[in-house]
């Protein structure tokens, strides 16, 4: 299969690349340590048409495939993973999960603001009792007539705080049922659903973590995504999307980091020589150049399967979990180039090495992904 990119994503890249340098490197550092959510550049990324990605041009998307998605979470990785990770999120959970599972009524009413950034979008599947173990949950949905009660608390949640429109699963059966489980759309402002508290994380800090909390939130009945008890396994459905946006996400830290170790080994003198020459650190390099090749074809390969409509349950998995790891281990290295320069936040590697931790936990840990190629193997 041809990976080569096409016009679109050389198009994407450089756009990216363009906005990138005028509207968020300048400010990487002080968005990360002050822990500041950029709402208004996310609002120009949209204008851009980089916030409904996947979303057919009808609901005023760009329209595009997998692909082209896979460039825009790696380019703008490479400059910032929080940023990358708050367009993934938006993109692939609540918008994805609309995009998927709505009906034609609810896709006209939510897509278009979703798209173009007028909202921003959070999804809840994860709550404090319940990391991998998303068929225990506590937070259950009631009907009432022809409204649905909610109550209960998710957490981990990207723009828990500040989405105007979450996608969110709730209980409405027995506690273990994979078809005890149901897709609600909740709009900000309905009375009972409130933000929590923000999390103080290691690293992608520019992206806001917070808990939703849901008190006797009543929403109608045709806020439901789906029917009933059909919330868990369109989740499934929805992460495997998902998982190729992290690795995306992982797949643009790597390159990041590659790059300026890349540049710096060049740059930097020792002995009367750049330390490229030395066998110890070009062995890094190819190390991670190869890894990082290995991770984008992974990567490459869901994508296309995803946009093929073919099942990517394995791929998806592969496609996260190497890519993690990768990005981990790239940012690692990274930093032991730059030596005592890469443990300092003059330099950028300090920070790609915080982001990419989270890549080997969110939407699904290492282990998890393991257990899904393993499942996907044996049947």
């Amino acid at each position: 299969m041809n990976f080569e990119p096409t016009e679109m994503q050389k198009q994407i890249t450089q756009v990216i690349r363009d906005f990138g340098k005028t509207h968020i490197q300048p400010h990487v550092l002080e968005w990360d340590e002050t822990q500041t959510f950029p709402l208004q550049l996310f609002k120009q990324l949209g204008e851009l048409g980089l916030m409904g990605v996947l979303v057919p041009e009808q609901y005023g998307g760009s329209g595009l495939g997998y692909l082209e998605y896979v460039t825009v979470i790696s380019e703008i990785s490479k400059i910032c993973g929080a940023i990358g990770l708050s367009v993934a999120a938006h993109n692939s959970l609540c918008t994805g999960h609309i995009l998927q599972f709505g009906t034609d009524e609810q896709k006209q009413k939510y897509l278009p603001k979703l798209a173009t950034a007028e909202w921003i979008g959070a999804w809840g599947l994860t709550e404090p009792n319940t990391g991998s173990d998303a068929m225990n949950m506590k937070c259950v949905a009631q009907q009432d007539g022809d409204e649905w009660v909610l109550n209960g608390t998710k957490c981990w949640i990207t723009h828990g705080k500040s989405g105007d429109l979450a996608v969110v699963i709730a209980r409405t059966g027995d506690v273990r049922d994979s078809h005890g489980m149901t897709a609600f759309v909740v709009e900000r402002g309905t009375p009972g659903f409130s933000g929590g508290k923000k999390e103080n994380k290691l690293g992608m800090r520019a992206s806001e973590t917070a808990e939703m909390i849901f008190d006797n939130c009543r929403i109608p009945a045709g806020n439901m995504l789906g029917h009933t008890g059909e919330g868990f396994i369109q989740s499934m459905k929805v992460l495997d999307g998902g998982r190729i946006s992290i690795a995306a996400l992982s797949l643009g830290i790597a390159k990041g980091a590659y790059e300026a170790a890349l540049k710096y080994s060049q740059e930097r003198y020792q002995f009367d020589q750049p330390i490229s020459n030395f066998q110890g650190i070009s062995f890094k390099l190819a190390d991670m150049a190869t890894e990082i090749a290995a991770a984008e074809l992974l990567t490459m390969q869901a994508a296309a399967g995803k946009t093929l409509g073919q099942k990517v349950t394995q791929h998806a998995a592969m496609a996260k979990y190497y890519a993690s790891e990768v990005a981990v281990r790239a940012a690692n290295e990274a930093v032991q180039i730059f030596g005592g320069y890469g443990y300092t936040k003059d330099f950028p590697v300090e920070k790609f090495y915080r982001d990419a931790k989270l890549c080997t936990i969110g939407e699904g840990t290492s282990e998890i992904q393991k257990l899904v190629i393993a499942r996907e193997a044996l049947k």
